[in-house]
C-alpha cells in the first residue's frame, strides 16, 4: 500500500460515524459516574458494584476493555457541581448521573457527551428530557417514581395506624424540586383517607432534629438525596417521636426506620448498564425512551414496630418482600 492509499484509508475512517467507531472491538472506552452518595456510603457501594457486574454481563469489563471514573458527592452540592466538571474534562465516551443533583449538573456542562441516568424523579418536568418516549438531546435513563406511589405511602402509614389523623410529609426544597408533584398526589390521597396532610420541610440538622417532636402523627419521607445522606440524624429524630414513619428506600429500613415501599434501585442500575452498552455500541441517548420503574419493593422493620408499638397486620406482613426481626 502506498502512502496515497494510506491516507486515503485514513481519511475514510476519520468519516466513519461513531457508531461504528464504537463497535470497534478493541477499543478501551471511558465511562463516568457521578453520584450523589459518598464513597465510603454503604448504599453507594452497592449500586457501583451491581453496576460492575451488570456492564460486565455485556461484556464491558474494568481494566480491559472500560474504564471507568468514579466520583461520589456525599450530598454535598458545591462537591457535586466540582466533580461534573471534573468527569466533563475527562471527556468520556458517556456519563452515568445517579441521583437527580447529578444530572443537573452533567446536562449543564455537556450537550454532546451522552448521560444515562438512575434513581431520578420526574425528568420531564425538571427540563431533562422533552418526553419519557422521546427524551431528545444527550439525556435518557430510568426513573425512580411513578404517579400512584406517593398515595400508596400514606395509605400505608394508615394501614399501621387505623386511627393516623395527621402525616408530615418530610423534604428539602432545596433538593427535592418534584415535591410540590408528590404533594398534590398525597393531599388527593389524604382527603379521601381523611388524613390531614402537612409539609415538614427540612434544610439542615437542626431542622431534622426538630422532627422528634412531631409527635402527634406519622411521617412520609420523600425522595431527596439530602434524606439520603442525613439518615442517621433523621432516623434518629423520628426514633426519639416515637412516631410511625414510611420511607422511599429500603436503606432507611435496613437502617432501623419503621417501614419502606419504594423501586428496586439495583434493578435501576442494571438497567442503565443496558443502556450503557448500547450507547457505546452506537445507539443514541435521543432515541432510547425513559423508563419507569417496574419493580416495587415492600420492607419492614419488626424490631422498630414494636419499640413504637405499632401492630403490623399478618396480611401486610405477608406480602413484604423483606422484614427484619
Amino acid at each position: 500500500m502506498n502512502r496515497r492509499e494510506v491516507l486515503a484509508l485514513l481519511g475514510m475512517t476519520a468519516a466513519l460515524p461513531a457508531s461504528v467507531l464504537a463497535q470497534q472491538p478493541n477499543a478501551t472506552r471511558r465511562l463516568g459516574v457521578l453520584s450523589v452518595t459518598a464513597a465510603d456510603d454503604a448504599i453507594g457501594q452497592t449500586r457501583s458494584a451491581i453496576l460492575v457486574e451488570a456492564l460486565a454481563g455485556h461484556g464491558w469489563k474494568e481494566r480491559d476493555n472500560l474504564k471507568i471514573d468514579w466520583r461520589n458527592g456525599g450530598g454535598d452540592r458545591a462537591r457535586i457541581a466540582q466533580l461534573a466538571d471534573e468527569l466533563v474534562a475527562l471527556k468520556p465516551d458517556i456519563l452515568l448521573a445517579v441521583g437527580t443533583p447529578s444530572v443537573e449538573e452533567l446536562r449543564r456542562r455537556t450537550t454532546t457527551i451522552p448521560i444515562v441516568f438512575a434513581v431520578v424523579t420526574d425528568p420531564v418536568s425538571q427540563g431533562f428530557v422533552q418526553n419519557l418516549a422521546h427524551p431528545g438531546g444527550n439525556v435518557t435513563g430510568f426513573t425512580d417514581y411513578d404517579g400512584p406511589l406517593a398515595g400508596k405511602w400514606l395509605e400505608m402509614l394508615t394501614q399501621v395506624t387505623p386511627k393516623l389523623s395527621r402525616v408530615f410529609v418530610v423534604y428539602n426544597p432545596a433538593t427535592a424540586p418534584f415535591a410540590p408533584l408528590m404533594l398534590r398526589t398525597i393531599e388527593d390521597a389524604g382527603r379521601a383517607l381523611h388524613v390531614t396532610v402537612e409539609p415538614a420541610p427540612v434544610h439542615d440538622r437542626a431542622s431534622i432534629a426538630a422532627l422528634a417532636s412531631r409527635k402527634d402523627g406519622g411521617l412520609l419521607v420523600l425522595p431527596d438525596f439530602f434524606t439520603m445522606s442525613n439518615r442517621a440524624h433523621l432516623l434518629a429524630a423520628i426514633s426519639e417521636a416515637r412516631a410511625p414513619a414510611v420511607f422511599w428506600s429500603r436503606t432507611f429500613v435496613d437502617e432501623g426506620g419503621l417501614m419502606s415501599y419504594s423501586t428496586d434501585s439495583a434493578e435501576q442500575l442494571r438497567r442503565a448498564a443496558s443502556y450503557i452498552d448500547r450507547i457505546l455500541k452506537g445507539a443514541r441517548a435521543a432515541d432510547l425512551p425513559v423508563q419507569n420503574p417496574t419493580t416495587f419493593e415492600l420492607a419492614i422493620n419488626l424490631k422498630t414496630a414494636k419499640a413504637i408499638g405499632v401492630t403490623l397486620a399478618p396480611s401486610l406482613l405477608a406480602t413484604a418482600n423483606e422484614v427484619i426481626e
